[in-house]
């Protein structure tokens, strides 16, 4: 038997108003989902322990089954692994996102999804700038920065706080001078750097800043086949799913035309998904699209990436002899455009079968796996 998982990143939401007080899940036109949940088993999932921030971070732990009270230190040092940093001893990475601030006010927490050259281009100009922290360019907005001799900032995601002055959230702890530091410096030399200046006569949001936040050591993971007894892939555009892949000794499979954003491939990570399958037992296939479109606010975007993505649901589910499984790792709701703690739906085909005739929140709830905690996921999928 094999096995996989298709994550619909932030797919949860609320009742819209718009949308006749349906989710985006409810609204959508997603068959191959529903024929998930009509012919196999739901409930509902709690991925975020109490106590924690709703990130992704802790949310896909706690789904490949790390209990984020041991195996999280921060998000930072997560996708350092994907991107082949080995932190030495008495170094902290954070998580460098690209952002525009403009009087005093996050206006978007990505500089209007500034592409990965570019943000490049101006990296390489700050690092040159900085001295002994060191930044690391990655894909889009979503950067690193490595800071030696660190002992940790309490800090806070920049999409967060959209549209909200950003005075009360700076860095504050032991490494908030350095941090600070960082920040104005980069304020310096992105100023009138040209990536900028093209951006702006294109009429495109600036990178005003560098904003560091969930800074950490290096975490160990379990090894995923000394876990399970079983050889696991990763398939995802984020550093933060290939990071965990790599540190849990998972293969990370890169799929072309993948981009962590609304025009991502759907279709070519579920072929690819699929190809796997014929030599691994578990694909952990993430998709981006729909968390980007809860932080857009914007209920079409998140009904089309669910839409499509149910497309490559079809494809997956052409093949025989594999349990599979649908879920967000968390809500991203329209109305707040970040994320939320709450429980998210999950669906599985392959054991058993339940009354449920649709995949969404609603319909979840009512499904007989009940109320679940994630880390007990794979075991359920896993087990004879």
């Amino acid at each position: 038997m094999k096995y996989i998982i298709v994550l619909g990143d932030g797919m949860a939401d609320e009742p819209l108003a718009e949308l006749g007080g349906r989710t985006p899940l409810e609204y959508a036109e997603k068959p191959n989902m529903d024929r998930i949940a009509r012919e196999g088993r739901c409930g509902m999932l709690r991925t975020v322990p109490e106590g924690f921030e709703p990130g992704s971070d802790i949310a896909n732990l706690s789904i490949l089954g790390y209990d984020p009270h041991t195996a999280y230190t921060g998000r930072g040092p997560l996708e350092a692994a994907s991107m082949g940093i080995t932190l030495r001893d008495g170094e902290m990475a954070y998580r460098c996102n690209l952002v525009t601030i403009r009087d005093g006010v996050m206006e978007d927490f990505n500089a209007g999804h500034i592409s990965s050259a570019e943000g490049a281009e101006l990296l390489r100009d700050l690092d040159a700038a900085l001295g002994d922290v060191r930044v690391y360019p990655g894909v889009s907005y979503r950067n690193l920065m490595v800071v030696a001799g660190a002992d940790g900032a309490l800090t806070t995601p920049p999409h967060d706080i959209v549209g909200q002055p950003v005075t009360g959230y700076l860095p504050r702890g032991d490494d908030a001078g350095i941090l600070l530091d960082c920040m104005e410096r980069s304020r310096e030399v992105f100023a009138d750097h040209p990536v900028n200046r093209r951006r702006l006569q294109e009429g495109k949001a600036p990178a005003t800043d560098v904003w560091p936040w969930s800074g950490g050591r290096r975490p160990f993971l379990a090894p995923f086949r000394e876990k399970y007894g079983l050889a696991g892939a990763v398939i995802s555009a984020v550093d933060l799913l290939s990071g965990i892949a790599r540190l849990a000794g998972m293969e990370v499979i890169r799929v072309p035309g993948a981009t962590g954003f609304l025009d991502t491939d759907y279709e070519a990570k579920a072929r690819y998904a699929v190809d796997a399958l014929d030599r691994l037992d578990f694909v952990y296939m993430h998709v981006e699209a729909p968390d980007e479109a809860g932080h857009m606010g914007s209920v079409e975007e998140k009904v089309r990436a669910i839409e499509r993505l149910d497309e490559a649901v079809g494809i997956i589910l052409d093949r025989p002899e594999t349990i599979v499984a649908v879920l967000p790792d968390h809500p991203t709701p329209i109305r707040i455009k970040t994320h939320t703690a709450d429980p998210i739906p999950f669906a599985v085909l392959g054991k058993g079968k339940d009354g449920v005739v649709a995949f969404s929140e609603r319909e979840a709830a009512k499904g007989s796996l009940g109320l679940m905690q994630a880390p007990d996921l794979l075991t359920l999928l896993f087990s004879r």
